[in-house]
């Protein structure tokens, strides 16, 4: 027994101490921010701000995201030597500003190459610094392209309690980091990360990270970034796990949120007593540096008011996704405005909504351009919607227009019957003057179409394409329909008229056209496209799933030819776990077929 009641155990240099009669406490906080890649002046100012909000609320130790300085992905910035300087100046400012707490921040790091890296800055100086080990290089990540692996695993000591700091994909392996830095001793696993969305990941990665703290008996504090950038949106849903595995904080899903816990350290060191696989498996641990960091002097801290968060069920998730999505690419881009041909289908409605949940009635315009094919129903229907929304709403017949261009060409097409070509030039012409509106008045133009479209082809080039940004173009069309009854459900009125839902979707552009005519039902469309382009199933696995062979072959087909469009088409949120775009690489010049 050791001076003034410290049971005290010593090997590599690590030295617990547990105080009789005390509980041992950590008040951890994770700082969810929503940056902007690039803007390190504008990421500097949020990060100083929850700094003295973590400090007012007697926070021990404040976490921020993977990258927050340079925000992320930064992408080829990575490539300016002046972007990374400026990023190590920033660092600089939020060392200052670090006085009196510890607090972990992502940066990019420069040694003989650069790091993904967090700080471990301890009473206003840089105490440490951790390189990411496992760079991911799949789906939307590319970081083998930019940054040298870590290969160092450090503990800090904070007094008495020791923590380790990793980022990200390290959190993901079983056996990764987190498994050398709790063989050493780290009691509390800080874990920062930028960890893009797609339906249904939340729920996974939960489990995954409870599975994380209780195997190797830790706190585990996991601090994501939220918010939108380019394709991508961060949902933020911060996690606090205690050593059992047990939930005890929660980030706001798609909020920016200080999540502020008190740990229980001391209950870590009881649950390893008993038990006995870990004593095994230090004698086999690797050896890790340990980082001293110099005691500082306990304070009177207020008492944290309770807060409930709720998780949103899974379509409601989705509808918060976009929203954010749209309204940080609209803002972030300095736009203020936006503007959507409302065609009185399901689609442009659904897309309505969401810019004006995102950046309000008063900054969203509806344009109504009928061809002579529109309907009195669709007419009716994108006017109601308008009127539901409270938004601008502009009438621009576009049948003049249509009739003048076909003039025009009668010479060239002599002879020859109409089919697509005509089509096409309706929505060329819908998308010329979309755009028209757009420089004039610099409002960004939201396009319409969804997953299920974009996927077969069924969408022109220049024309219902045209545009700034692609809101639902990883949603497929049978989820477009869930997510607009979910706004109609949500104020106890529709926006949405429900004759929208109850029509059958149809272009309008031609006589009685239905996209059944070109298309299988989206029931059937949609399950075929999952398997296939999420899941790489082949045309053989397809049709043992049970799916019709000449419609799974013409599905196929359609998704294989369409390459060249999807490559021209706006960017979009990534909704689903393999979108086009980063996610999906397939040659344009492409000869393979499926036999």
């Amino acid at each position: 027994m050791a001076a003034g009641g410290f049971l005290v155990k010593a090997r590599a240099g690590y030295i617990i101490g547990v105080e009789r009669g005390t509980v041992r406490r950590l008040r951890i906080g994770l700082g969810q921010i929503d940056v902007t890649v690039g803007d390190l002046e504008g990421n500097t100012r949020k990060i100083l701000a929850v700094i003295e909000q973590g400090r007012a609320l007697g926070v021990d130790l404040l976490a921020f995201p993977e990258l927050a300085i340079p925000g992320y992905p930064p992408e080829d910035l990575l490539f300016k030597p002046a972007f990374i300087e400026g990023n190590l100046r920033a660092l600089e400012r939020v060392v200052r500003a670090s006085r009196g707490l510890t607090v972990v921040v992502g940066f990019v790091d420069r040694r003989d190459d650069i790091f993904n890296a967090a700080a471990v800055i301890h009473d206003g100086r840089l105490a440490g610094v951790y390189h990411k080990q496992y760079l991911p290089n799949y789906g939307v990540f590319d970081e083998n392209r930019y940054f040298q692996a870590g290969t160092e695993t450090p503990v800090f000591a904070r007094g008495e309690t020791v923590f380790g700091v990793n980022i990200c994909e390290d959190i993901w392996f079983p056996t990764g980091p987190t498994t050398a830095q709790a063989l050493a001793g780290a009691e509390v696993i800080i874990t920062i990360t930028s960890s893009p969305y797609h339906a249904g990941k939340a729920r996974f990665r939960e489990q995954m990270l409870a599975t994380r703290a209780a195997d190797h008996v830790v706190c585990l504090a996991y601090c994501n970034l939220v918010g939108g950038q380019d394709e991508l949106v961060f949902d933020g849903s911060s996690f606090v796990f205690n050593e059992r595995g047990e939930q005890i904080a929660l980030g706001r899903p798609f909020e920016e949120d200080l999540v502020v816990a008190d740990l229980d350290v001391g209950a870590v060191f009881n649950a390893r007593l008993q038990d006995s696989r870990r004593r095994k498996e230090k004698l086999q641990g690797a050896e890790v540096r340990r980082v001293p960091l110099d005691p500082l002097p306990s304070a009177p801290r207020p008492s944290l008011p309770p807060r409930a968060v709720v998780p949103l069920e899974p379509v409601a998730e989705v509808y918060q996704a976009l929203v954010l999505g749209t309204r940080d690419y609209v803002r972030k881009n300095g736009f203020r405005r936006v503007v959507i041909g409302l065609s009185g289908g399901i689609d442009s409605s659904l897309t309505a909504a969401i810019a004006v949940d995102a950046l309000g009635r008063e900054n969203v315009v509806g344009v109504w351009l009928p061809s002579p094919y529109s309907s009195a129903g669709a007419r009716r229907d994108a006017r109601r919607l308008a009127r539901n929304l409270g938004i601008e709403f502009l009438a621009l017949p576009i049948t003049g227009v249509f009739r003048a261009f076909r003039r025009l060409l009668a010479r060239p097409f002599k002879g020859l019957k109409e089919d697509v070509t005509e089509e096409n030039l309706q929505a060329r012409t819908r998308g010329t003057l979309l755009m028209a509106l757009s420089n004039k008045f610099g409002w960004l133009v939201l396009t319409t179409g969804n997953k299920s479209e974009y996927a077969v082809g069924y969408c022109t080039l220049y024309g219902d394409m045209a545009g700034g940004f692609a809101v639902i173009k990883d949603v497929p069309k049978t989820l477009v329909y869930a997510l607009a009854r979910h706004r109609n459900g949500r104020d106890g009125r529709p926006v949405i008229p429900p004759s929208i839902l109850a029509r059958a979707p149809s272009a309008e552009l031609r006589p009685n056209q239905t996209d059944q005519d070109t298309l299988p039902p989206y029931e059937q469309l949609d399950p075929i496209l999952e398997a296939y382009v999420e899941e790489s199933r082949s045309l053989d696995e397809l049709i043992a799933l049970g799916h019709d062979e000449a419609t799974a072959r013409r599905v196929v087909e359609m998704v294989d030819r369409s390459e060249y469009k999807r490559r021209q088409s706006p960017v979009g949120i990534k909704i689903t776990p393999r979108a086009f775009g980063r996610d999906w690489r397939l040659p344009i010049v492409n000869r393979f077929r499926e036999p």
